[in-house]
């Protein structure tokens, strides 16, 4: 018995972070754990400590390498014929992933997938993995804007070697890191020990899914254990509330990327809606990382959801409201330089 097409996507996560923080730890123990499963590794060799070769052997696992030390420039060629050659060995794999140079901005190796044809066809985006250096990232933030872009980008981001920073210290990077991107998966992590299920198997792309695995997205985050501030997205940025967070927590206001979040419980008009984020995504689509969001549209009982990578945009009708659901509709942008007054007013004006 065959499964129907759909199902028959191999799933792809994409994993970056800067050297050095743990990626290549991370891919050694997903080769190397007894999963039962099997995964084909793209990798892009830059001058990185590469994967251990004898685990490789011992894992039984293809490796690819791409012929190109850039992964930017010529990522797109490279990806979508090594992964038309991994597509004629049916039945080999389970999953793929894409493990991006410390350097590389995630989004065309993203993009590759979420919108090429070819390739969209065989393989599905599961999600941006970002490792990051607890003890560097902030350095990185002030003077990478790579490290910015990982971050932005990911749907699930690990704080690795945590056991190597002050706990307030700790608090206050995952307050940047929030600042930067309010609805991807933190986890802290030492030596990247993490349940391969929080990094495999996401589905972050799946529209159906896009909140049951953000909930910090919708709402004050619960993942942030012992903190005692909220974040309170729908302030964010406005000078005036740049107060203290309940747990004296500065706010981070990035002047180059932040992320922009919108919520109202009045319904929208979907021919507003519609040719207004359209037109955004055209103007400002290079400078938009990752959109996503959940609408409550006037006199339509479905929720509808979308989500883009820069200025490609997908979306669906998901489901019904539920009858004691609260309908109302949330948005983020997160890019760079984003015009956020023009932002809000366009958004308001999209109201039914």
């Amino acid at each position: 018995m065959t499964t129907p097409e759909t199902h028959d996507k191999i799933p792809v996560t994409v994993l970056t972070g800067y050297l050095g923080a743990g990626k290549t730890t991370l891919l050694n123990r997903i080769l190397s754990e007894p999963h039962g499963k099997k995964f084909a590794v793209i990798v892009n060799e830059f001058g990185e400590v590469g994967i251990d070769n004898e685990l490789v052997v011992n894992a039984d696992e293809e490796v690819f390498e791409m012929n190109n030390g850039c992964i930017c420039c010529t990522v797109r060629g490279d990806l979508v014929r090594i992964i038309d050659g991994l597509m004629r060995r049916k039945g080999k794999f389970d999953a793929i992933i894409v493990e991006t140079t410390g350097l590389a901005d995630p989004a065309p190796v993203a993009q590759t997938f979420f919108m090429d044809e070819q390739v969209g066809a065989r393989t599905k985006l599961d999600a941006v993995v970002t490792v990051a250096d607890a003890l560097w990232l902030k350095d990185r933030l002030k003077d990478a804007p790579e490290a910015k872009n990982q971050i932005a980008f990911a749907d699930v981001i690990l704080i690795n070697k945590t056991d190597l920073v002050e706990p307030d210290a700790l608090r206050e990077l995952e307050a940047r890191i929030r600042a930067l991107n309010p609805y991807a998966r933190l986890h802290r992590t030492e030596r990247a020990k993490i349940a391969l299920d929080e990094v495999l198997g996401r589905n972050a792309f799946d529209l159906d899914r896009i909140l049951d695995i953000e909930p910090a997205f919708l709402e004050t985050d619960e993942h942030d254990h012992d903190h005692d501030h909220h974040h309170d997205h729908s302030h964010h940025h406005h000078g005036a509330h740049d107060h203290h967070h309940g747990g004296g927590l500065k706010h981070y206001h990035d002047e180059e990327m932040q992320s922009v979040s919108l919520r109202t419980d009045k319904p929208l008009n979907p021919d507003k809606f519609f040719p207004w984020v359209q037109d955004l995504v055209a103007v400002e689509g290079p400078n938009i990382l990752r959109c996503k969001g959940i609408l409550s549209f006037k006199d339509d009982p479905e929720r509808f959801v979308f989500q883009g990578v820069h200025m490609i945009l997908d979306g669906d009708h998901q489901r019904a409201w539920g009858a004691d659901e609260k309908r109302e509709s949330r948005v983020v942008f997160i890019g760079r330089n984003l015009p956020e007054e023009k932002i809000r007013q366009g958004f308001e004006s999209c109201m039914a």
